[in-house]
């Protein structure tokens, strides 16, 4: 390929041209056809378009900047106008300080850089035919009307090769290459020319010319409003049909037109649509397990028997609980945690485990169905050989490559950006950066325990003081209920802010490491961007969930924390609530402060600019100049999506057994999340430059990643985050004889032996508490579910036999659920290919088609050349024995 690229590219790079040397664009003035994609001679399409300032009349530069600025620009200009390209320049009719640069690549120029990108493009239509599905008359209740979006026809296909042009099915030059490709491979020249020399270094691409200020835009046109189809009756208007049978809400219970995406952005945003589209179709399923989960702990929360204990005022009323922190920090009776109690009995349930045990299940299912999706999809759009024929080296990393080495394979001489130790020491330093950076936001982490350690201490002191009037209030506003939601509060923001630096740091990482395609980049950066990304978002999460209340010690020997604060304590209703709380708080806000991001401020902006434009001028203004005012995409394009979407996967599967509701929160927010990203694509943002690509990246594998550790998360969740073992241990042994009292398994009894006894005389003076005590009682209860032997034991405050059994039931549960699940996910991925036969059939079918079609087309060409020759030797030898009279 670097091959191909020297012999087509690199001539037209020469060197700079002299000043009456360089070509320039064709002028026109605008002619009043706001909807036209062609040059003034209504014959030429416009395939892309630059933006730039005049520089004459720039006032914010020095002279000196703005005449070497025009210099780059006109040689760029001129040499692509070298390389084959066509420009006719517009001056806006809005600001006259803007001028148009409109591109055209004419037929001989796409198919010479079709051949060098390896474009596969039609031979024949197909001749496949399709079966339709047992489910066909159900889906097309939600499919667009194909009356409106006809479905495009299918084609065997092979890379273009001119020399075989004869082969491939031209009706027409001017709709062989259709806008999609035809955008594709301008952007390919233009991410190539050169603009400068200097030092002997060539400095090219329309990137680094956006980057600089050069140029202020470069994209291709969008083929006519989404409000109205266009007034030229040539155009499909596209754009017009996509938002009104796909972006538009009335079609949020509709299916997307995949196949009509594709060929108006391109492989790229269609195969994140169908990914998209595939997991919230999925999580139908889990929604509907899930709320029937929720509803089972609803049902049965009113026969909650330890609930109603702490709830009773002959027995959690006479429970008092030992201060949860040093001096300040009041004994408190065990029924204030009666509503937190009766709202755990519906999250920690026996539904909560068969959903943990079901979503285990799920995500497999969801990826391996997903694999055979993409496989498909592969076939159908053509991106099955992609990564091995079509890809382009970067520009980036082609004008790296001073260094020559001899390829082992090919024993021939190739050009690289580095040497081997050159590329370690680069991999080494970048490995080190992103370890730093991740200890940075471990450290943000140990910065938010640090405020919940010492706030939790002034919250004790200051709200009791407060309200005590109302009672009520007590109930809910308790200390650690106000330590969790201003410490999840402030996690957020915390979040936010760090999610804005690790963006920049994981690009200039990337940047450095200067990887070879577009998708090495883009996996790179995937794999950066997403270990901060869980760092940073799971990293509270599991703290709460595994850490928090774990190691506190008990009252008469706490636990301190950097040697000053005494280890964080669950709230009275227990870890799992707060793990909840936590959960919703950065969801919820995370959704909220997407959507502004992602939707509200590119509306805004464009709200502004059309009000601005409306108000200087009543004037007729182009398709070209109505694109420009819309919001530039960015450079990386669907990143951010992706990323918003798997870090949902993660919250969605990593703590489902805290939050069962979670999967139809995800579910609702999907369904919105399409239609909000095809009104964006299609309404506020220019459009994208068509990329190919073969699948979602390193998603695929992170989501794997994903599913195997949810298994383990969920299973010591249940194990112990959840109260449910210490439950079922009781009930199942220390309700009965030896270690009960009860006549037959129960859970009566329950809350009265987890909360071991504590004598108040054993307090330390550092952490004896200053509030009055309750009445002449000389006991108070240890740290909530906690099980030791009491004050007077031989053993006292040691850890009792049904803390040894609940360790051992925790831990048999955990590998029990676990190799369970892996057991049945094995089974699953094994007995699902990640291919149907029915794909495998169509792929080799038409491999073999192709090559009988191709060789065959040579074969005509062969005979066709042959018989020329043999008419040629046959009357050379009539001529030789033609008798001398004659």
């Amino acid at each position: 390929l670097v091959l191909e690229l020297n012999q087509v590219i690199i001539p037209a790079y020469g060197t700079v041209p002299d000043q009456q040397n360089l070509h320039t664009p064709e002028w026109a003035d605008f002619d009043d056809k706001p909807d036209s994609l062609f040059f003034s001679d209504g014959q030429r399409r416009i395939d892309f378009v630059l933006v730039y300032e005049d520089e004459s009349k720039k006032m914010t530069h020095k002279r000196s900047d703005r005449r070497k600025q025009r210099r780059k620009r006109q040689v760029y200009e001129s040499n692509l106008i070298n390389n084959g390209l066509q420009l006719e320049a517009t001056r806006s009719v809005l600001d006259e300080k803007l001028i148009f640069v409109k591109v055209h690549a004419p037929w001989e120029v796409l198919c010479t850089y079709a051949e060098v990108m390896h474009i596969k493009l039609p031979l024949q239509p197909s001749d496949l035919k399709t079966r339709d599905s047992a489910f066909n008359w159900f889906s097309r209740l939600f499919r667009v009307d194909e009356n409106i979006i006809k479905p495009e026809q299918e084609f065997f296909t092979a890379p273009f090769q001119k020399e075989h042009l004869s082969n491939f099915y031209i009706q027409d030059k001017d709709t062989f290459f259709n806008p999609a490709t035809r955008s594709r491979i301008v952007h390919f020249i233009l991410s190539r020319v050169e603009y400068a020399t200097k030092n002997n270094v060539k400095k090219f691409g329309i990137n680094k010319l956006l980057d600089t200020g050069i140029y202020k835009a470069a994209f291709p046109l969008h083929d006519s409003s989404f409000r109205h189809p266009s007034t030229d009756p040539d155009c499909p208007s596209e754009r017009y049909l996509l938002y009104r049978e796909w972006a538009h809400p009335k079609n949020i219970f509709k299916l997307q037109p995949l196949d009509f995406i594709r060929k108006y952005y391109g492989e790229k945003i269609g195969i994140y649509f169908a990914w998209l589209g595939f997991y919230t179709n999925m999580l139908i399923v889990a929604a509907v397990v899930g709320v029937g989960c929720f509803l089972y702990g609803c049902l049965t929360k009113d026969n909650c028997t330890w609930s109603q204990e702490v709830c009773d005022p002959n027995i959690g009323g006479n429970i008092i609980m030992c201060p949860q922190c040093d001096k300040v920090c009041t004994y408190w009776n065990l029924t204030i945690t009666c509503e937190s109690s009766k709202k755990l009995c519906i999250f920690d349930s026996f539904g909560t485990l068969v959903f943990a045990v079901f979503m285990g299940i799920w995500v497999t299912l969801f990826l391996e169905f997903w694999k055979r999706r993409q496989a498909e999809l592969e076939y159908e759009w053509d991106t099955v050989e992609y990564l091995e024929q079509e890809e382009q080296v970067r520009p980036e990393y082609e004008a790296r490559c001073t260094r020559v080495v001899m390829n082992e394979i090919t024993q021939q001489e190739e050009h690289v950006p580095y040497t081997a130790c050159g590329k370690c020491l680069r991999m080494t330093f970048c490995t080190s950066a992103i370890f730093f950076w991740i200890l940075l936001i471990i450290a943000s982490v140990i910065g938010i325990i640090v405020y919940r350690l010492s706030v939790f201490l002034v919250f004790s002191a200051t709200l009791s003081q407060h309200i005590n009037g109302t009672e009520a209030i007590r109930k809910y506003l308790t200390p650690q209920t106000a330590t969790s939601v201003t410490a999840s509060l402030i996690s957020f923001i915390v979040i936010m802010v760090l999610n804005i630096i690790y963006e920049k740091v994981a690009i200039l990482i990337t940047d450095f490491e200067l990887p070879r395609t577009q998708t090495d980049y883009e996996n790179s950066l995937t794999t950066k961007m997403f270990l901060f990304q869980f760092v940073n978002y799971y990293s509270s999460c599991f703290y709460i969930a595994f850490f928090k209340g774990k190691f506190v010690g008990h009252p008469g020997n706490p636990v301190y924390w950097l040697g000053k604060y005494r280890n964080e304590e669950c709230d009275p209703g227990g870890c799992l609530l707060e793990l909840t709380t936590q959960l919703a708080i950065i969801v919820g806000g995370k959704a909220i402060w997407n959507n502004i991001q992602e939707v509200l401020l590119p509306w805004v902006k464009n709200l502004i600019g059309r009000y601005c434009a409306a108000a200087r001028s009543e004037k007729v203004v182009p398709r070209w100049e109505q694109d420009y005012h819309l919001q530039p995409i960015g450079k990386l394009g669907l990143f951010y999506e992706y990323l918003e979407m798997v870090i949902q996967f993660g919250f969605v599967t990593l703590f489902v057994a805290s939050f069962p509701l979670a999967p139809l929160l995800a579910l609702i927010n999907n369904m919105l999340e399409i239609r909000l990203d095809a009104w964006k694509l299609t309404t506020q943002f220019r459009r994208m430059v068509p990329q190919k690509a073969q699948d979602i990246g390193a998603w695929q594998p992170i989501m794997q990643g994903i599913a195997i550790l949810a298994v383990v998360t969920n299973a010591m969740i249940i194990a112990f985050t959840s109260d449910m073992i210490p439950r079922l241990v009781y009930y199942w042994s220390f309700s009965v004889p030896p270690y009960g009292s009860h006549s037959s398994h129960t859970m009566k009894g329950y809350i009265n032996s987890t909360l071991s006894v504590f004598n108040i005389s054993d307090f330390k003076n550092a952490s004896k508490p200053f509030s009055p005590w309750f009445g002449n009682r000389t006991t108070c209860r240890q740290v909530y579910r906690d099980l030791r032997y009491p004050a007077g034991h031989q053993h006292q405050y040691e850890h009792n036999i049904y803390y040894w059994h609940v360790i051992a039931a925790k831990l048999a549960f955990i590998i029990v659920m676990e190799h369970v699940i892996y057991f049945v996910n094995f089974i699953i991925s094994y007995v699902i290919p990640d291919v149907s036969e029915k794909t495998k059939s169509k792929v080799k079918r038409e491999k073999y088609l192709t090559q009988k079609l191709l060789h065959e087309n040579d074969l005509k060409v062969v005979k066709k050349t042959m018989g020329k020759i043999a008419n040629k030797i046959i009357k050379g030898v009539d001529s030789t024995f033609r008798p001398k009279a004659e």
